[in-house]
């Protein structure tokens, strides 16, 4: 009969033995583990949702200020083309007084 110290001594049943106890530590140690790391979770995800925010608020100011900067230039041209089409109609009346 076989001696208990031989039998861990054969390197299947040791690394059987040895894979067993660690999963029996690892599935007590998970409950500790979650409720250690619970509030190191809580804050990560509230910090996350900070800098979301945070986020949101900057692209909103810089869709304003783009938009802001779109009218201005819309401005502009339809300022432009209204001199143009003045520097055109005098250079018409012009041209046609001088035809007489």
């Amino acid at each position: 009969m076989p001696n208990f110290q031989d039998i861990f001594k054969n390197d299947i049943v040791r690394g059987t033995a040895l894979g067993v106890s660690a999963a029996l530590v690892a599935f007590a140690a998970i409950p500790l583990i979650i409720t250690a790391t619970r509030p190191l979770a809580r804050v990560a995800l509230k910090t996350s949702l900070l800098a979301l925010e945070k986020g949101r608020e900057a692209i909103s100011e810089a869709g304003e200020h783009l938009e802001d900067l779109v009218a201005e230039v819309k401005a502009e041209m339809v300022a432009d083309r209204e001199a143009f089409n003045e520097a055109v109609a005098e250079a018409v009346e012009d041209n046609l007084e001088g035809m007489e």
